[in-house]
């Protein structure tokens, strides 16, 4: 997956303009004032692993670390979107939120998972460059406008969405905030997944919830999103 870049040109303007062409001099000995150095913002991955929410923000639950490496884990759909095909290219941002997979194009991206019984949560933070968040967040909105009557996507497997319904976010926080749930036959029995996605700033968040034992057990599964973990997750956005 591609990653933007600021041009050195451009950087180097940004910062002879913050400084005003130089430092000021110092009224008693006419040298050059030094100037305070600027706060450096911490590295994606570091970042991400701050803002993701611990045990300690969760009272008597886990949180757990998930990877989409297939050596590890052969029922991973897809180890990144480039692997996925969507059968609707519209219809492409729900199934990578459905998934666990970042939208648009991250600088950064971290998943976790919450497990409740036979139900599971799982975290997807991403973080972006300037303006990507939000042409991220549009198209995962217009894709759940659009794909109402349904979806297949294929990547280790295909996956076949019957309906995407818009719903009302479990919490809402940040600048935009948006939910949806999509219901997936499963042995002829329909799975319901609940999902949201929270914008804040350069950051997304997207909570899917999911019964995986009412698959393996034949069932119908409907694993609502817990307020508890949202609101958790979505205060420590800021």
């Amino acid at each position: 997956m591609k990653r933007a870049a600021l041009a050195v040109s451009t950087l180097s303007l940004l910062s002879l303009t913050a400084c005003g062409g130089g430092a000021d001099p110092d009224s008693a000995t006419g040298e050059p004032r030094p100037t305070a150095p600027r706060a450096k913002q911490a590295p994606p991955a570091e970042r991400l692993a701050k803002l993701m929410i611990t045990k300690a923000d969760v009272p008597g639950l886990d949180v757990k670390a998930t990877s989409r490496d297939k050596g590890d884990d052969k029922y991973v759909f897809a180890e990144s979107p480039d692997d996925v095909t969507v059968d609707q290219p519209a219809c492409a941002p729900p199934a990578y939120a459905l998934n666990q997979l970042p939208l648009g194009e991250p600088q950064g991206e971290l998943t976790s998972f919450v497990p409740q019984g036979s139900k599971y949560t799982y975290i997807t933070l991403t973080t972006y460059a300037p303006g990507k968040a939000a042409s991220a967040f549009a198209g995962l909105a217009k894709g759940v406008d659009a794909c109402g009557g349904g979806f297949t996507a294929k990547a280790n497997g295909s996956t076949t969405y019957d309906s995407v319904t818009a719903e009302e976010p479990v919490a809402k926080a940040g600048d935009e905030s948006l939910a949806f749930r999509a219901t997936t036959p499963f042995r002829g029995i329909t799975h319901t997944l609940h999902a949201q996605a929270v914008r804040k700033g350069d950051l997304v968040a997207v909570y899917v919830s999911v019964d995986g034992m009412a698959m393996v057990q034949d069932r119908p599964g409907d694993a609502k999103l817990p307020p508890a973990v949202v609101k958790a997750q979505n205060k420590k956005l800021g």
